[in-house]
């Protein structure tokens, strides 16, 4: 059953229940990054700790892909399930780091895990995880899936220009993973929104190594890296994160103070900040990692959630609001009960 409701840029907020999350798995790469280790490059460890909220990040090992730590996510999360694999009909990925263009990085994740079933990948860069959510949960409340394996996984380090200071130390690598399954009534998305701002597109973007850009002998070097005009994301971002918040909790029927768990999007500290002023919320009640492995894009949610669910942070019955955004512009917020 769905309903429709107004929202930012007119994307509507909808509401999709019978669905649930069994369970949850993450992984970050052993190696640590401090602040101190990229002062090398130019940047002031105390700089990146005042603006972002960031100490150190993990970066995967040259060996190491985006598909090893998908893989190694799924494996923890299917652990925590304790499932046949063979009951697992779809498997989506969330990620702007593809181990390669082609084929999607989904289908190498799903043949190393053994399931027969089909696989998608989905590029919404940090919003990558609320868009894998949001389209999984659909063939699950459908019926068309019984079961779907949602992974968010990106080894940022590897598109990173690392002589750009201002951006390089922001972003980590690493993955997180849930196995979605038809639940009661009461469960799944009370409300969620996902959308799209192409106009943006410019302000954070890899220019170089599609169709429109070809890699090609004479490009300038790095040019094929990650270019970000932080100043209008950031503004974008905090206006972003407020209005569909306020969005999907009207829809919902919820206020504030009824969120038992907040996770929002690991990007920059000053980010969550002005979201926890402006919507008066709990600073208890918001998860916050950045501070150990800074933006891992689509890994970023599904991490917080995994720790949060091992820790004993989250119980059956508890309203969770789970809010992505980046490159596109493109943004998912979802309130879940679970």
């Amino acid at each position: 059953m769905s309903d429709s409701f107004s929202a930012v840029g007119g994307a509507p907020v909808r509401t999709l229940s019978g669905v649930q999350i069994l369970a949850t798995g993450s992984f970050v790469p052993d190696n640590v990054v401090t602040n101190a280790d990229l002062s090398s490059l130019g940047c002031d460890p105390e700089w990146i700790l005042q603006r972002t909220g960031i100490r150190e990040r993990r970066h995967a090992p040259p060996e190491m892909t985006t598909s090893d730590m998908a893989v190694a996510a799924a494996e923890r999360c299917l652990e925590a399930a304790k499932i046949d694999r063979s009951e697992i009909d779809l498997l989506v990925l969330g990620t702007m780091t593809p181990d390669r263009l082609l084929p999607a990085t989904a289908t190498r994740v799903q043949t190393r895990l053994g399931l027969q079933c089909g696989a998608i990948d989905v590029n919404a860069a940090c919003a990558g995880f609320t868009y894998a959510l949001t389209t999984a949960m659909q063939f699950v409340a459908t019926g068309c899936s019984k079961k779907a394996l949602v992974i968010g996984a990106d080894a940022n380090s590897r598109a990173i220009d690392p002589t750009d200071v201002k951006t390089y130390p922001l972003f980590g690598d690493g993955a997180g993973a849930v196995l979605l399954s038809a639940g009661s009534p009461e469960q799944g998305a009370l409300a969620y929104t996902i959308g799209a701002d192409g106009s943006g597109m410019e302000l954070l973007h890899r220019p170089v190594g599609g169709a429109e850009s070809p890699y090609q002998i004479g490009v300038e070097p790095n040019s094929w890296l990650l270019k970000m005009d932080g100043r209008p994301v950031f503004k974008w971002a905090v206006r972003l994160v407020e209005e569909t918040t306020r969005q999907v909790l009207e829809a919902s029927g919820l206020s504030t103070e009824q969120i038992d768990c907040w996770l929002f999007h690991q990007a920059n500290v000053r980010i969550l900040d002005a979201a926890v002023e402006a919507l008066e919320i709990d600073r208890e009640r918001v998860v916050m990692h950045m501070d150990r492995y800074g933006n891992t894009s689509a890994g970023s949610i599904p991490i917080a959630l995994d720790e949060t669910v091992r820790a004993g942070g989250i119980r059956r019955g508890d309203h969770l609001l789970m809010s992505g955004f980046g490159a596109g512009l493109a943004w998912g917020t979802i309130v879940w009960r679970w």
